[in-house]
């Protein structure tokens, strides 16, 4: 039956198959799209319990709000930061193109993978502080020349809280940059 059908027929049980088929299709293809890989490890998060769908969305939001924050950088677009961002990290983020805009730079970056480290889960739920151990690769281009480039590790504190239907990071703190060292 097609899915225009099954949504005609009312059929509830194909509706949702539907949409579990549209939301499996975007997940596949964001898996293909530059999402950074994470490694989330909350076994030491305190003090309230982890839930099951918890321990798969955040590190699944969190690799979405990497993807869209570097895309909004490399071209300067502040408005993909809506999704995945708020308060201060938004605020510091939007800022941050604002100023590439204004001098004409944009920052691409390379993301190499993410271990993510829960550390404090709010009794009520609704904030996680997380650490970030960042491997990455970052340019800075004037135009389409690179004027810098240097793989680094990095490490960010995280703080995340719910919003309707997914994490939100509303701040993210560099806590220091390493070079990676070379051969």
């Amino acid at each position: 039956m097609s899915p225009i059908r099954l949504l005609r027929s009312g059929s509830l049980a194909g509706a949702v198959a539907l949409l579990v088929g549209f939301a499996a299709s975007f997940l596949g293809a964001a898996a293909d799209n530059g999402v950074p890989h994470i490694e989330f490890n909350a076994d030491n998060m305190g003090p309230r319990a982890i839930e099951e769908l918890t321990t798969v969305s955040v590190p699944r939001d969190y690799a979405l709000a990497w993807q869209t924050m570097e895309q909004a950088l490399e071209m300067n677009e502040a408005g993909l930061l809506d999704g995945y961002f708020t308060g201060a990290a938004k605020d510091d983020l939007t800022e941050r193109v604002h100023s590439q805009t204004a001098s004409g730079l944009r920052t691409r970056y390379r993301d190499g993978g993410h271990r993510l480290e829960g550390i404090f889960y709010s009794p009520a739920g609704d904030a996680m502080e997380l650490r970030d151990h960042a491997e990455l690769e970052v340019e800075v281009l004037d135009g389409d020349k690179v004027i810098y480039h240097e793989p680094v590790t990095e490490e960010y504190m995280v703080l995340m809280t719910p919003g309707a239907d997914r994490w939100l990071v509303r701040e993210m703190q560099a806590t220091g940059a390493k070079p990676v060292a070379g051969p």
